[in-house]
């Protein structure tokens, strides 16, 4: 199978990022690098959903001519190239029992925690099987995909959503899977920001569209990959500054260890629960 040739995408388990994959098929970003591999020449391919998350998967077909809900699991594999398997972990023995899947179709496990000697056993096949970690902004073609190991069909699609990033091991793999964990906490270090300003007097709308502005021109600045992170930081202080001394008062040593701890911690469960059933 082709890399531009994929025409059939199945998707099991129709959460949140099973949602922002479809539109990431789908519509996407104009003008992003590699939207063609994603949709192809000739426009989005087929997504087949598993009727799991019954109504966002109704929601998806109505939107996208392209999109159909399928009567069972087995039907979404049956009728696609790629099957993406999006369940959560703790669900996986029920969702995929009994599901016959080809050695010719190529599966794609987004299960958090769940390794792919661990799919293989419940799913008994010997069909390629690849680990992705995609995030949200993959409805935007903005969000890089890990993805082990390599596979040249399914890093092409991942490389049309916004990037693929191979790594060479599970080890790794495991790493960044514990990195996606911080995600929520900087939602919540923003919402404590609005919640700070809001006890001083500052009316909650006001706190909250200021915030979403300044750190909006944040994220913007990342896309400038010439500069280290350290630099951006850098680049934003100024000597015995107001950046400075948040920095330097806030995140201390002993928070930052905090912060290691935490992912450590992370990456343990994280490479524990590879083989657990």
């Amino acid at each position: 199978m082709e890399a531009d040739t994929v025409k059939r995408i199945g998707i099991i388990g129709v959460g949140e990022i099973g949602r922002a994959i479809v539109m990431g098929l789908c519509d996407g970003a104009e003008g992003t690098n590699g939207a063609e591999a994603a949709s192809g020449a000739d426009g989005p391919p087929e997504v087949f959903l598993s009727p799991r998350g019954a109504r966002t998967a109704a929601e998806l077909s109505e939107r996208y001519e392209g999109v159909r809900v399928c009567a069972d699991n087995q039907q979404v594999v049956d009728r696609s190239e790629i099957v993406l398997i999006a369940v959560r972990g703790q669900d996986r023995h029920e969702a995929l029992a009994d599901l016959r899947v080809a050695d010719d179709k190529i599966v794609v496990n987004v299960m958090a925690g769940v390794g792919n000697d661990d799919l293989r056993r419940t799913l008994a096949t010997d069909a390629p099987l690849v680990r992705a970690i995609p995030l949200p902004a993959i409805r935007e073609r903005r969000s890089v995909t890990v993805t082990y190991p390599s596979h040249p069909v399914v890093d092409s699609l991942f490389e049309g959503l916004g990037g693929a990033l191979p790594v060479a091991d599970e080890a790794a793999f495991n790493v960044f899977s514990a990195l996606t964990g911080t995600l929520t906490t900087h939602y919540a270090y923003l919402a404590a920001l609005t919640s700070w300003a809001g006890h001083h007097g500052i009316a909650p709308d006001d706190a909250d569209r200021y915030i979403r502005g300044l750190f909006q021109g944040v994220g913007r600045s990342l896309s400038d990959q010439t500069r280290s992170l350290h630099q951006l930081a850098a680049d934003h202080e100024t000597p015995n500054g107001s950046n400075e001394r948040i920095r330097t008062t806030w995140f201390t040593p002993a928070n930052s260890e905090a912060l290691n701890k935490a992912l450590d911690d992370l990456l343990d469960l994280l490479s524990d629960l590879r083989g657990r059933p």
